[in-house]
């Protein structure tokens, strides 16, 4: 018998999200995560969403990019509390939502290259060795495979103290 994957689990017997999904939403989100981060600028709040999308359009387009990746936080979020039975069928296609943002994450970049001229900077290589490196985790997860499988039903909770 094979026991290696019981640390998937919680207390509760349910298969826990995998640390790199938080890593892959971070990374989409990233355009929210710069934003946040420049507004605690009190110099010049432009300066650091220049210094990573020197294009204004670029970082609107990781702006609305990353809104998926902050939806589906929120329906992993759900997923953990398992009091919110809405959102059971929105997670149960959550894997279909992850390969949807790392397509138009793919496309924002190549984007991006198209307005610098197909120029290389080392900020687009490391993006694109993300995305491929993700699509081969998403694809070949087993942990992340039977994640998004886990959810059922709404879990019923012992308040007997």
């Amino acid at each position: 018998m094979n026991f290696s994957h019981i640390t998937w689990l919680d207390d509760k017997g349910h298969i826990k999200p995998p640390l790199f999904l938080y890593v892959i939403l971070v990374f989409l989100a990233r355009g929210w995560c710069i934003f946040i981060a420049s507004l605690t600028q009190f110099n010049d709040r432009a300066a650091l969403v220049k210094l990573f999308y020197p294009h204004k359009n670029d970082f609107i387009l990781a702006l609305v990019a990353g809104l998926g990746a902050v939806l589906l936080y929120g329906i992993i979020i759900a997923e953990r509390k398992r009091q919110w039975g809405w959102a059971i069928p929105i997670f149960k296609r959550s894997k279909i939502l992850l390969w949807l943002l790392l397509a138009v994450d793919g496309a924002i970049l190549i984007q991006r290259l198209l307005h610098d001229g197909f120029y290389f900077k080392i900020s687009y290589a490391l993006d694109a060795l993300f995305l491929f490196w993700t699509a081969i985790y998403v694809l070949k997860s087993k942990q992340l495979h039977y994640y998004f499988k886990d959810w059922q039903f709404i879990d019923k909770h012992d308040d007997k103290v």
